[in-house]
């Protein structure tokens, strides 16, 4: 019996009916000896196909979260005296550009620079190995920072963060930075302001590409928002995280066209 499609669809070539409808034996795995055959042999491999195919799909292999949604929530309200002059936000933007485009110019060179035996970087989708990798075991685990007088902390990378050197970031490809960026922002929703979450951030956003894809654009918006959060809760103006909190908002907002999340002089 024909399907809904063939009744509709005129044959645009004359074809004999198939074996699968005469009863002729017809062997698909011999090679087709003329056209004719053929024009057949696609006829009746077209006529075994069922007419729903259900695909298998591994749900191990899908992204966390598949659908992108854009916040339009704004920034929250700098206290009096925190937010940064609009002086200042030109000039962070100026530096924050030239840095893009020594990184774009040199990018082979430094991916091509040798590692320390010590640099095991993760694979894009260790999230948690990610956020060791960057934050340090000391940061990570919550854990006291070595006593400065016994062991001098800044040669062990393990515990207090690898630095974002160029060799490193130069070698991530744009999927991977976006991923990073994502780790470490989710950590820092439910987490302080440390310097080492700052530096990545910033190096990250200096790696991000433009036109921003979805994703990313929600990302540097959630960085801005959760920057303005902290900000309020500060306490006076002196505190060393401020100033590296108005630079993330700065930037998702000057440089990356975010502007209704731009700080405003007070």
């Amino acid at each position: 019996m024909k399907s809904d499609v063939e009744e509709l669809m005129p044959r645009l070539l004359p074809v004999e009916t198939c074996g699968i409808e005469t009863g002729e034996d017809f062997n698909l795995n011999e090679p087709p000896r003329n056209p004719q055959e053929y024009l057949r042999q696609v006829q009746l491999e077209a006529s075994l196909c069922p007419d729903v195919v259900v695909a298998k799909i591994d749900p191990k292999k899908l992204r966390k979260k598949q659908t992108v949604n854009v916040s339009l929530t704004g920034c929250q309200v700098a206290p009096q005296g925190f937010s940064p002059s609009l002086k200042w936000q030109r000039q962070q933007v100026s530096n924050f550009s030239e840095i893009r485009r020594s990184i774009s110019k040199h990018r082979l060179h430094w991916s091509g620079q040798a590692l320390d035996d010590n640099v095991l970087m993760p694979k894009q989708d260790a999230e948690e190995q990610w956020k060791k990798f960057c934050l340090g075991e000391n940061v990570y685990l919550n854990s006291p920072p070595t006593d400065p007088v016994t062991e001098d902390p800044g040669l062990d990378y393990v515990k207090v963060g690898f630095p974002p050197f160029l060799s490193i970031v130069s070698r991530l490809n744009q999927a991977t930075v976006s991923a990073v960026l994502e780790y470490l922002i989710n950590w820092f929703e439910e987490r302080e302001f440390v310097p080492q979450l700052g530096r990545w951030q910033y190096a990250l956003l200096a790696c991000l590409e433009k036109p921003l894809l979805p994703e990313a654009h929600s990302l540097i918006r959630q960085l801005a928002r959760r920057s303005s959060e902290v900000r309020t809760n500060l306490e006076h103006q002196e505190d060393e995280r401020l100033s590296p909190l108005n630079l993330m908002i700065c930037l998702v907002a000057r440089y990356f066209d975010q502007n209704d999340l731009a700080d405003k002089e007070d």
